[in-house]
C-alpha cells in the first residue's frame, strides 16, 4: 500500500500548500464526521438503545459519560502511536490508527441492545469509544503544522483556518445523514436498523480518506519536507519536560472556543430532544445551516487574523462568547425562532474562534518538538475543552436550568482570556 502511494504521487516537484489543504481537509472532515455521527447516536439512539432502564435524561447522562471516554484515551493513543511512527514510519502509524477507527466504528453498527444482551452492551460501546479515542490520538499526520510551516509569513491565519473546516463539514454532513433516516423512518425502523447505517457511511470515508492522506504523507517530497522542517516523532516525556510549558498554554487556550463548540452542537440537539416536543430530525436541519455560516465563519477567521491578528481576533471572540453567555440560554428556549437565531449566531462566533484555536501558540515550539507538541497540545485542548462538556452542561443544566449552562460557556470565555493575557506576559519575558 504504501508503494503504490508513493508511486501515484511521486511528481517529483516542489510541494504546495494547497496540496498539504487537500490532505488536511479530508482528513479533518473524515475525523468529525466519525465524531458527530457517535455524538448525536449518543443523544437519541444510545439512552434508548443501552440505557433503557433508567429514564431519558439519565440515559442521557450515561451516554455522554461513555462520550468522554475517548477523549480520555486520545493521548494515551498519541503515546502508543508515536512509538509506532518512531520505529516503523508515519505511513504504518496512520495505516494502523485509520483501521482501528474505521474498525470501531463499524463495530458499533453491529451493537445489539441491552435488551439483548444485557450490560454487556454498555462494555462493548465502552470499548469501542476507548478505542475511537486511541485511533485518533494516532490519526494525528502531521499535515496542519507542515501547512503552517509552509505557507506564506502574510497568510499564515489563513492557511491555519484549514484544518478547522473539518469540523462544520463533518457537522453537515452527519447532521444530514441522522435527519434523513429520523424524517423518513419509523420510530420502530429507525431504532432497529435505520441509525446504523450513519457508522457505516463513517467506515467508508475513514477508508477513503486513508488513501488520500497517504498519497501525500508517503511520497518522497513530503517525506524530505517533513525531514527538513524536523517535523519528527520525538518522546512524549522529553517533549513535556523541555517544552511543557506551551503544552498547557495550547491546551487551555481554546476552552472559550471548546465550550461554545458544545453548546451549538451536541448540546443543544439533546436539550431539544429531552425536553422540547420539536422532532429531532427538524433542530438537526438547523444544526446544517449553521453549520453553513460556521464555514463562512471560519474561513472569515482566516482574514481577520491575518489583519489584526490571531490573538488580538481569540481575544474579540473570547469577549463576544462571554456577552452570547448572557442571552444564549433564552435563545435556546425560545421555539423555532430563537433556536435558529442561537445556532446562526452560535456558530458564527465558534468559526471565528475556532478556525484559529489550533494555531494559537503552535508557532512557539521549537520545530524539534513540534510534531509531538502539537499532537499532545491537541489531545489535552479536547479532553479538558471538549471532553465532559456535554455532560456538564446537560447535568448543570438539567438541575439548575439552561442559565447554568450559559455560565458554563461564561468560564470558558474567561479562561481564554486568562491565558492568553498569560501567554502575552510570558512571551514579553521571554519565557516563550
Amino acid at each position: 500500500m504504501l508503494g503504490d502511494a508513493t508511486r501515484v504521487n511521486a511528481h517529483g516537484g516542489p510541494v504546495r500548500p494547497a496540496e498539504i489543504a487537500v490532505g488536511v481537509i479530508i482528513g479533518r472532515t473524515s475525523e468529525f464526521f466519525d465524531f458527530f455521527v457517535y455524538a448525536i447516536a449518543s443523544v437519541v439512539v444510545f439512552p434508548r438503545l443501552i440505557f433503557p432502564f433508567v429514564d431519558p435524561v439519565k440515559g442521557t447522562i450515561y451516554s455522554f459519560a461513555l462520550f468522554a471516554l475517548a477523549f480520555i484515551a486520545r493521548p494515551f493513543g498519541t503515546l502508543i502511536f508515536m512509538w509506532v511512527d518512531r520505529h516503523h514510519g508515519r505511513g504504518a502509524k496512520l495505516i494502523s490508527a485509520l483501521f482501528l477507527l474505521g474498525s470501531s466504528t463499524v463495530a458499533i453498527a453491529f451493537l445489539p441492545g441491552y435488551e439483548h444482551i444485557g450490560v454487556a452492551a454498555i462494555v462493548i460501546l465502552a470499548i469501542c469509544r476507548v478505542c475511537q479515542g486511541l485511533a485518533l490520538g494516532g490519526s494525528w499526520d502531521g499535515l496542519a503544522s507542515l501547512l503552517s510551516l509552509n505557507a506564506p509569513a502574510n497568510q499564515q491565519g489563513w492557511w491555519a483556518m484549514i484544518p478547522q473546516l473539518g469540523a462544520p463539514l463533518g457537522l453537515i454532513v452527519a447532521s444530514a445523514l441522522f435527519a434523513f433516516f429520523l424524517g423518513n423512518l419509523p420510530a420502530e425502523d429507525f431504532f432497529s436498523w435505520g441509525w446504523r447505517y450513519p457508522f457505516f457511511v463513517a467506515f467508508a470515508i475513514n477508508v477513503v480518506a486513508l488513501f488520500a492522506r497517504l498519497r501525500i504523507v508517503v511520497t518522497p517530497e513530503f517525506a524530505r519536507l517533513f525531514k527538513n522542517r524536523e517535523l519528527q516523532p520525538a518522546p512524549m516525556v522529553r517533549t513535556l519536560r523541555d517544552e511543557g510549558g506551551i503544552v498547557a498554554i495550547g491546551a487551555f487556550v481554546p476552552l472559550a472556543s471548546f465550550a461554545l463548540f458544545h453548546m451549538v452542537t451536541v448540546f443543544p440537539l439533546s436539550w431539544i430532544f429531552l425536553y422540547t416536543r420539536e422532532h429531532p430530525a427538524q433542530f438537526l436541519v438547523i444544526e446544517m445551516i449553521g453549520a453553513m455560516f460556521g464555514v463562512a465563519a471560519v474561513v472569515a477567521s482566516g482574514v481577520l487574523a491575518d489583519r489584526y491578528g490571531r490573538r488580538r481576533l481569540l481575544a474579540g471572540c473570547a469577549l463576544a462568547i462571554a456577552v452570547f453567555s448572557g442571552f444564549a440560554p433564552q435563545l435556546l428556549d425560545g421555539g423555532s425562532v430563537g433556536e435558529a437565531i442561537f445556532m446562526v449566531l452560535g456558530f458564527i462566533l465558534l468559526g471565528l474562534s475556532f478556525g484559529q484555536s489550533s494555531g494559537a501558540v503552535a508557532s512557539s515550539f521549537s520545530q524539534a518538538y513540534r510534531y509531538t507538541g502539537s499532537a499532545i497540545t491537541s489531545d489535552l485542548a479536547w479532553l479538558f475543552g471538549a471532553g465532559f462538556a456535554p455532560l456538564a452542561a446537560l447535568l448543570l443544566a438539567s438541575n439548575f436550568g439552561l442559565i447554568s449552562a450559559g455560565a458554563y460557556l461564561l468560564s470558558g470565555a474567561v479562561c481564554t482570556l486568562a491565558v492568553l493575557s498569560l501567554n502575552r506576559r510570558l512571551e514579553l519575558k521571554g519565557h516563550i
